[in-house]
């Protein structure tokens, strides 16, 4: 069952909240409905104070004397490149820097719940794995409640009773605020070069990374993906502290391996990287409890979570792809290994080194169709490959032209999978895949394809 927190929880307690996005301010009303007293602030000039409450001010305090703690977003740093001033200021005056996640595990201690953690991380599949453990537990009758930065703040969960599970998905920025926090079953799914210009280098981020197994012992379930030098490394130091970790790996004799698992009917888990996503899932969820007949229903029922290969249509026989959230080529090379034939749609604001790096993958592309800014970059790509290519700059041309082709190629899959940003035409991913899933959903709709047609002609 899920209850609200005790009102006096954290009464006589002072906190300072810096950073008023979606993690602050469901900081600050949680504190305060368990009866903290609440600074808070953002470095904005204009943000949001039309919250009041007795116990809440809104400055930014020149000493932090009698705070218990300052709770950052995750977003600003404390520590690299630069820490914030006020994070700088806590650490002068040696008061605890914590996270959202650190506090809501305090809280749920505090009033007595035993209710389980399990925590999440990894540079990509995080997501999904999270949401694909709430669903299996869901499904298999568990009081569960899953977020973090997936979803709700941490701090908007609710508390959980003795039976309750928390998934909480973790990203280095949290896991870097960690105290006392102790999860019960934790994974770190793999590691590659993400956010070098919070964290410095691989070392700091992995180090970041490996604080998620803070705490745990060998009666805990610990599950480290071997597939990669940060992680093995991790791994290894794991074994050597006795914590028993359990070896993941996609390719090469471990623990947790492909032949486990049958994801043939799990239609929502396509591709290589959703077998390892599944194999996280399927250890922690068996780990706590769940009969195995439970956690393969739970997988083939999985609806998958959205921008991330989420089927949003099926028009003559064409099935349309919604990966939005592929914002580089890494991402969107999963999504790529998942299809034998595609229509591509791509582009936006490239990263690094653009599509380079799926030369291996582009025999895939039946045909591409670019959108974004630096559509140009990417067709030198495709150009030098001998991929067919055009340049359409805005999703709707993109869709209607990408569908036609796929009738004519006889081609089965439309594939938005952009591989870059989404700034130059979109608010964010979401917005962008939003937009592809209304599209994809019109094209059955012949009132809608004569406008395009007579779009095109124009």
């Amino acid at each position: 069952m899920t209850h609200p927190f005790p009102t006096t929880l954290f009464k006589d307690q002072q906190f300072l909240v810096v950073g008023l996005g979606r993690n602050g301010f469901a900081a600050v009303k949680a504190l305060l409905e368990m009866g903290a007293r609440v600074m808070a602030w953002d470095d904005r000039q204009e943000f949001d104070r039309t919250r009041a409450h007795p116990r809440l001010t809104y400055a930014s305090p020149s000493t932090l004397e009698g705070f218990d703690a300052l709770i950052l977003s995750p977003g600003i740093p404390h520590h690299l490149p630069r820490p914030h001033p006020l994070a700088a200021l806590a650490r002068r005056e040696g008061i605890p820097i914590l996270s959202d996640a650190e506090i809501l595990y305090r809280a749920v201690r505090a009033q007595g719940s035993k209710a389980r953690f399990v925590s999440v991380t990894g540079t990509n599949g995080k997501s999904t794995t999270t949401a694909l453990i709430a669903h299996i537990l869901a499904y298999a009758g568990y009081n569960v409640a899953a977020g973090g930065n997936l979803g709700p703040a941490a701090l908007a969960l609710p508390l959980l009773d003795d039976r309750g599970v928390y998934v909480i998905e973790m990203s280095s920025y949290m896991l870097e605020r960690l105290d006392s926090f102790h999860a019960d079953a934790a994974c770190l799914l793999n590691l590659t070069p993400d956010h070098m210009e919070r964290h410095g280098d691989m070392a700091h981020y992995a180090a970041a990374k490996a604080h998620v197994f803070d705490h745990m012992t060998a009666a805990d379930r610990l599950i480290v993906s071997i597939d990669d030098a940060e992680c093995r490394d991790i791994y290894e130091k794991l074994r050597a502290r006795g914590a028993q970790p359990r070896a993941l790996s996609l390719h090469q004799p471990a623990d947790l391996t492909p032949t486990l698992l049958d994801l043939s009917q799990a239609q929502s888990l396509p591709g290589t990287h959703n077998m390892q996503n599944a194999l996280a899932a399927y250890e922690i969820c068996r780990f706590l409890g769940v009969a195995e007949e439970k956690i393969l229903a739970g997988l083939n029922s999985f609806p998958g979570l959205p921008h991330r290969q989420e089927i949003v249509a099926h028009v003559d026989g064409v099935a349309f792809i919604n990966d939005s959230k592929a914002t580089n080529a890494e991402s969107a090379a999963k999504a790529l290994q998942s299809y034998d034939r595609v229509i591509w749609i791509a582009g936006g604001q490239a990263k690094e080194g653009g599509i380079t790096s799926l030369t291996p993958l582009l025999n895939r592309v039946t045909k591409a169709f670019l959108i974004g800014e630096d559509a140009s970059e990417l067709a030198e790509t495709l150009e030098a490959n001998k991929v067919a290519w055009e340049t359409c700059i805005t999703l709707e041309r993109a869709v209607s032209q990408a569908f036609a082709a796929a009738k004519a190629s006889r081609t089965n899959v439309v594939l938005l999978s952009p591989a870059c940003a989404s700034f130059d035409q979109f608010t964010n991913f979401e917005a962008r895949g939003s937009v592809f899933r209304d599209l994809a959903r019109s094209l059955d709709t012949p009132a809608k394809l004569s406008a395009w047609a007579e779009g095109e002609k124009s």
